[in-house]
């Protein structure tokens, strides 16, 4: 209602620059890059999980879950470290000049990685793990009999994949790749870096550049258009996935390759790895040893942004834990108690709206209402600061809706593995609803609640959009810092906190990929 209020009372003047000099080509970027990124996703993702289930080759147990890890690259970190490694004087072109045996970057350079498909390339390389979660989870639960079936009837392996498997899996390469989606539309680091106007950069450059919060509440309207079209299509995809879970029912027997097959297989696979997670790593730790070397310490500035990182990770993680717990928990008892399933699923699906929202849309919306509360609290004080903008209360709050999906998410799945008829039985040993949540629920969600915690953390730790828009005066995070380390190309500092931004993101996806690894093996 905020961001739809400020767009409407802007004027038409505002709208008649939009529409003439701005809009056209954001949208027309914006359109571009998620073409591109999902034409990318897709390939990778669900081509990967298809390969590491049908088939058994070299190194498939290690590849299998590190096809995740680049899920711990924010997509403004893996911009950063590739810019500096393809410069026309970085390692990689010096290293092939001096192969050729040239001498200048006159006489031999690459295509400049700032462009399009650049921003296309490396963005699919860190988004891809979305559809091959879904796809790999999907192609995993698939009837071996019916890919038999289509073998037996004359179709080669490729074509069972194109014809049987993957029609079977389009629900779940519709969620994955609206996922993919949404996060292309949330980023802004790494299309900055790499050139490419999009909604989101416009947005961020009409309010912080040019000071305009009506024009950037104007592209943010138009920018929902585009979010609202992705969650139709993700609510279809997800609406149409119904598939027999009979346990009983046999799943793929992966077919094992020799030769030149196992090892191209290996190579195919273990290269998303290497461009997507591996290589941006290497070149941050090269960096960081060099700046260190030098000094043998962190600077000030440096220890403060890690500081304020950890102390929004802190809170954000703090709020989303417990607000996600008495919504997931509220759901289920309402669920049990009112017999409607469709009733869960509505409240949790409100909750997790945030999430698919991107965080300069979200950081505009609440601005107008967090600046009234503000005024009016700092009246009530008789001081001249904002309290919730000064002391980073909005911030922590705007992070927390975000992420709120993840909570949920997560502790819904851990209390539906719980059994209704532990918590009847606690009642009628006599415990009231609130004993019965701390002395039966609490405890069996432990692993939950430690995952969730988690996730959210490393989530909050590497946020860049919200915390750019709403973090209060000289208050930096390790994202912020990169950030502006990118923009003045002192890549030593940057790198450093790139590397502690990237070890916090690290450990929790290493979790989700050793439980997707335990699930494999029960198949």
């Amino acid at each position: 209602m905020s961001l739809l209020w400020l767009a409407t009372n802007a004027g038409i003047s505002h709208w008649e620059h939009l529409i003439h000099y701005v809009l056209p080509s954001a949208i027309f970027n914006t359109l571009i890059l998620l073409v591109g990124v999902a034409i990318l996703v897709i390939s990778i993702g669900a081509g990967c999980a298809w390969l590491v289930t049908a088939f058994d080759f070299p190194g498939k147990r290690l590849v299998s879950w590190a096809l995740l890890l680049p899920l711990a690259m924010p997509t403004y970190i893996v911009a950063f470290a590739w810019l500096d490694l393809l410069h026309p004087i970085g390692p990689i072109q010096e290293a092939i000049r001096s192969i050729l045996g040239y001498d200048s970057p006159r006489q031999f350079r690459l295509p400049d990685l700032r462009s399009m498909s650049g921003a296309t390339i490396l963005l699919g390389l860190v988004l891809y793990p979305y559809v091959y979660l879904t796809m790999r989870a999907m192609f995993i639960s698939q009837p071996a009999h019916l890919l038999e079936a289509a073998r037996t009837l004359g179709l080669s392996a490729t074509g069972t994949f194109f014809r049987v498997a993957l029609p079977m899996a389009r629900p779940a390469l519709v969620v994955g790749t609206s996922l993919a989606l949404l996060e292309t539309l949330n980023d802004i680091g790494a299309s900055e870096f790499l050139g490419v106007n999009t909604l989101t950069v416009t947005i961020y450059t009409a309010w912080v550049t040019r000071s305009d919060l009506p024009a950037a509440a104007q592209i943010a309207c138009t920018m929902l258009t585009i979010v609202i079209l992705l969650l139709t299509l993700e609510y279809y995809g997800r609406k149409n996935q119904r598939y027999s879970s009979n346990k009983q029912m046999r799943g793929i027997q992966a077919t094992r390759l020799t030769g030149i097959k196992a090892w191209a297989v290996a190579c195919l696979t273990g290269l998303p790895i290497l461009l997507g997670f591996v290589a941006p790593v290497l070149f941050l730790g090269w960096e960081s040893s060099k700046r260190l070397g030098e000094s043998m310490k962190l600077s000030s500035n440096l220890m403060h942004s890690l500081q304020n990182s950890l102390l929004l990770a802190v809170g954000v993680t703090a709020v989303v834990t417990l607000v996600s717990l008495i919504i997931a928990w509220y759901a289920r008892h309402s669920a049990i108690s009112n017999r409607s399933p469709e009733r869960r699923r509505i409240v949790l699906r409100i909750a997790s709206l945030g999430y698919a929202v991107p965080g300069t849309v979200l950081a505009i919306g609440l601005l107008t209402p967090g600046m009234a509360i503000d005024n009016f609290l700092a009246g009530l004080a008789n001081v001249q600061e904002l309290p919730l903008l000064s002391s980073g209360i909005l911030l922590v709050i705007c992070c927390a809706m975000r992420f709120m999906a993840i909570g949920i998410g997560s502790l819904d799945a851990g209390l539906t593995r719980i059994p209704p008829v532990m918590e009847q039985t606690s009642r009628l040993l006599g415990e009231n609803e609130f004993m019965t949540f701390l002395r039966v629920h609490l405890p069996l969600l432990r692993p939950a609640l430690v995952t969730s915690a988690l996730l959210v953390f490393a989530d909050a730790m590497k946020e860049l959009p919200t915390t750019l828009l709403l973090r209060p005066i000289n208050f930096e995070t390790l994202a912020t810092t990169l950030y502006a380390e990118a923009a003045r190309g002192t890549y030593e500092e940057g790198a450093i906190a790139a590397l502690m931004i990237v070890m916090v993101g690290t450990l929790p996806v290493v979790l989700l990929a050793r439980s997707q690894l335990k699930t494999s093996g029960k198949q």
